[in-house]
C-alpha cells in the first residue's frame, strides 16, 4: 500500500511519464500533418504502453490519499498539500504535472482534429476515385455532368 512519503517519487514518476507521452502526441501531430502514418500503430501503442503507465502511477497516489483518510482526487490532494505546506517539491510536481497534462489534452485534442480532416480528405479522395459522390461536379460514366438537377434537353429527339 502506497503511502504519502511515496508522493513524491510518484508524482515525479508521472511528471515524466506526462513529458513522453507529450512528446509522443507531438510527434504524432508531426506524422499526422505531414501525411506520414505509416508508423502511426506503432506511436499508438507507445502511447497506450503510457497510459497504462500513468494510470498505475494515479492509482498509487489515490491509494496514498485514501490511507491519510483523504478523497483520491485533486481535493484529497489540495487537502494534503495544505496540511503539509513544507511540501514544496511535491507540490511544484503536482503543479507541473497539471500543467502537463492540460498540453496533453490539447494536442490530443488538436490531433483528433487532425484525423478527422485526414479521414475527411480520404473519405472524399475514395468517392471521387469510385464516382460515389454527386457533389464534387464531375462528370459521370454518360458524360452529363452529375450536379445538373434540373431537366436535361436531350439532342436526340
Amino acid at each position: 500500500m502506497a503511502t504519502m512519503a511515496d508522493l513524491l517519487p510518484t508524482v515525479e514518476a508521472e511528471v515524466a511519464a506526462a513529458r513522453s507521452f507529450v512528446t509522443l502526441l507531438e510527434l504524432e501531430q508531426e506524422m499526422l500533418t505531414k501525411g506520414e502514418v505509416e508508423h502511426l500503430q506503432e506511436l499508438v501503442d507507445q502511447k497506450n504502453g503510457l497510459a497504462v503507465k500513468l494510470a498505475a502511477l494515479a492509482e498509487q497516489r489515490h491509494q496514498a490519499l485514501v490511507a491519510e483518510g483523504l478523497t483520491a482526487d485533486r481535493a484529497g490532494l489540495s487537502a494534503w498539500f495544505a496540511a503539509h505546506p513544507k511540501a514544496d517539491r511535491a507540490h511544484a510536481a503536482w503543479t507541473l504535472l497539471l500543467s502537463i497534462a492540460s498540453q496533453a489534452r490539447e494536442l490530443n485534442r488538436m490531433n483528433g482534429e487532425l484525423i478527422q480532416l485526414r479521414m475527411q480528405y480520404n473519405a472524399r479522395a475514395l468517392e471521387a476515385l469510385l464516382g460515389t459522390h454527386r457533389a464534387f461536379g464531375l462528370y459521370g460514366p454518360d458524360g452529363q455532368n452529375t450536379l445538373s438537377s434540373g431537366p436535361r434537353i436531350s439532342d436526340s429527339a
